[in-house]
């Protein structure tokens, strides 16, 4: 891996760690967090995803809400096991 590609793939998590952040209230990690959420919200996405038999398409964006809809899932998640 570049290093470009890694910074491509430390700014996707970060921007849909932080989005997942926004629409999940009471969410927020700071950077490092937000970028952690993001980066594992994109690996659930990537399985979820096509179990579903869904895509979004590809290119930057299509990665960002890719990894945005997968940290919203795993913010659900973390949100109910917390209050169980």
């Amino acid at each position: 891996m570049s290093i470009e590609s890694l910074l491509v793939f430390l700014v996707i998590g970060g921007v849909a760690g932080w989005l997942a952040g926004l629409m999940v209230k009471g969410f927020g990690f700071g950077l490092l967090g937000n970028i952690v959420v993001g980066i594992v919200g994109a690996f659930i996405a990537g399985w979820l995803f096509p179990t579903l038999g869904f895509s979004l398409g590809s290119g930057i964006v299509a990665a960002i809400l890719h990894a945005t809809i997968g940290a919203v899932v795993l913010l659900v998640l973390l949100r109910v096991i917390k209050r169980a």
